[in-house]
């Protein structure tokens, strides 16, 4: 199973996050399919940058986000999209 994850890069005490598609049996850390964005929660205001069509591609496969990424995805204003996308 494809999982939509942030997976962590950046320095001791100086977290950055990726946002990648994974096979979830692989490690955080890990082994990744494709980067489909970025999360850095040290700027202000926090930065996010996504690649939408390249989430929803993933999504329409199957890929599953995990609980971290909804959140995000809803501050970024896309999760009504992309709910509104599969119900399509």
């Amino acid at each position: 199973m494809v999982k939509i994850r942030l997976t962590r890069i950046g320095s001791n005490k100086k977290p950055f996050y990726r946002l990648v598609a994974t096979d979830s049996r692989s490690q955080r850390d890990g082994r990744f399919l494709e980067i489909l964005g970025f999360y850095n929660p040290h700027t202000s205001p926090v930065e996010v940058r996504l690649k939408p069509e390249r989430i929803i591609a993933w999504m329409e496969r199957g890929a599953k986000p995990t609980d971290t990424v909804i959140s995000l995805l809803k501050k970024e204003g896309m999760w009504q999209k992309l709910k509104g996308n599969k119900a399509a």
